[in-house]
């Protein structure tokens, strides 16, 4: 989007809450309990210390070198090895944010469910003899649609629901923290999830992953996932005070913040949940376990302070459907944004000539063609896979599985572009944090392995159990998108050479 209207410079308290906002996902904290319960935390260490961290520095030394760009990722790629690997790492990039919009678009109606109801009712929706994850799908579809053609009208009307939907999820997270600390308080220090020892951090309760190397390898991904957002954030440089020092210093800061604040938060989650008798129990997935656990939250706040089992129950639906109507909005918000903002961001940040007939063309500042071409595509995902006879947990898993993956791929693509970047002695760097070629060739390549081989494991745990059909959406939407932007980068090579041919001949 264009910072063109912002006429006040972020100082470093302003660019950290918007790097947490833009990072911290709360729906991440509920998601890795119900997958590892206490045991996620060991992850989302290492996956900071390996990942985040370094990923984030690297990141500060981009953004600090470019500051003048505004081509965001692809500007940083383009410049360090070129245009052509800098334009398949940003389509990829590009590409996570559709898996995210097939993703949401579906899911999205489990918070409706628990802001009407209490509680998540969408697995006995029916219309049209259409069952669960059908229902969904079509209303995933029709969503879309209806996003698609309001952004194209114009976005003023819609930023007054994402600074409402931020918020409310902003007091979520308060709400969480203080909660659970007045829980802890009620019962006397007694947790529901009961810590016995080291193993309650490496033994997770959750008898899918119990025992299971590849699956708790896997679970890497989901904090990778959890980590990302970062590299977005690297447009705002150029509207930071004093960029060289800020900005580096925001990242950091940051990066502490939300590693901190994400193992906390499962921590705090044990003091009121119990994995067995909330989190296994028939129903509860991937897509529902963020309102269980706060609904949970809610129940036990009345039982912890004396209040009836009628009146506990009402407080738990209650705080679902606050937290249903808060993550709607939210929601809400950032797909009118990101409807828009990513397709625009590529579109602009490359040659003109990459897009055929009229895709490049905008109306109102905005790739109106693309756009709806975007929206046909993610219905057309979102029909084959709600239409593909999945369970409702299996269909959640397989959206999740599918957009973790897309959503940190362009990682390795823009590690692999820190050593050539730091090899070039001819782009200023106002701000070093790997003084050495060495030290920026041994982090480079950890991060890449980190997200490399978590991915690798990510994408054939669910083969080895049985279920192919996760398995090959994971490498299907990665793989379909990496041969496109080949093809079209190809196509504009051979266009360019065509150009330079008649320029020769005129000349």
């Amino acid at each position: 989007m264009s910072n063109t209207n912002i006429t006040k410079k972020l100082t470093l308290i302003s660019l950290v809450l918007m790097i947490f906002t833009s990072v911290y996902g709360f729906n991440n904290i509920p998601r890795s309990f119900y997958k590892m319960g206490y045991a996620a935390i060991p992850w989302y260490i290492f996956a900071a210390i390996t990942f985040f961290v370094p990923f984030a520095l690297m990141v500060a030394e981009f953004g600090a070198a470019f500051k003048e760009e505004k081509g965001g990722i692809y500007s940083w790629m383009e410049k360090s090895i070129g245009p052509k690997f800098a334009f398949i790492g940003t389509f990829m990039w590009y590409f996570s944010y559709v898996t995210w919009m097939v993703n949401v678009a579906s899911g999205m109606w489990v918070p409706v469910s628990n802001a009407i109801f209490g509680e998540d009712t969408t697995q006995s929706w029916t219309l049209f003899n259409l069952q669960g994850p059908q229902v969904l799908g079509v209303l995933g579809i029709l969503w879309i649609l209806i996003v698609t053609y309001i952004s194209t009208k114009g976005l003023d009307k819609i930023k007054k629901v994402t600074s409402v939907g931020g918020t409310a999820v902003l007091l979520v997270n308060v709400f969480l923290w203080i909660g659970a600390i007045a829980v802890f308080i009620g019962n006397h220090g007694q947790l529901a999830q009961p810590i016995t020892g080291w193993e309650s951090f490496t033994q997770t309760p959750n008898p899918i992953y119990a025992g299971d190397i590849i699956a708790s390898l896997a679970f890497v991904v989901y904090a990778i996932f959890a980590y990302g957002g970062l590299e977005a954030v690297g447009g705002l440089v150029d509207v930071t005070e004093k960029p060289e020092k800020t900005f580096p210093k925001g990242i950091l800061i940051s990066a502490i913040i939300i590693s901190v604040g994400y193992s906390l938060g499962i921590l705090l989650i044990g003091i009121f949940t119990n994995w067995s008798s909330v989190m296994g129990i028939e129903n509860v997935n991937l897509g529902n376990a963020s309102y269980i656990v706060m609904s949970n939250l809610g129940y036990s706040l009345g039982t912890a302070f004396g209040a009836s089992h009628a009146t506990a129950t009402a407080l738990g639906l209650w705080v679902a459907r606050y937290i249903g109507l808060s993550m709607f909005l939210a929601l809400s918000g950032a797909f009118f944004t990101l409807m828009f903002s990513p397709l625009k961001q590529m579109i602009e940040g490359t040659p003109k000539i990459l897009w055929p007939g009229k895709i490049g063309e905008t109306k109102n500042g905005l790739p109106v063609n693309a756009m709806w071409i975007q929206a046909a595509i993610v219905c057309v995902m979102i029909a084959l896979i709600a239409f593909g006879g999945s369970t409702m947990a299996a269909f959640f898993n397989i959206l999740v599985s599918m957009t973790n993956v897309a959503m940190t791929l362009p990682y390795v693509f823009i590690a692999l572009a820190f050593p050539y970047f730091k090899k070039k002695v001819e782009i200023n760097k106002p701000f070093i944090v790997y003084k050495s070629q060495w030290s920026a060739n041994i982090w480079a390549w950890i991060v890449i392995l980190t997200v490399g081989l978590a991915n690798f494991f990510s994408i054939i745990q669910p083969a080895i159990e049985g279920d192919i059909q996760t398995t090959i959406w994971s490498v299907a939407g990665p793989v379909i998108f990496s041969v496109i932007a080949w093809l079209m980068y190809r196509k504009y090579e051979k266009l360019e050479g065509t150009e330079k041919q008649k320029l020769k001949k005129i000349s």
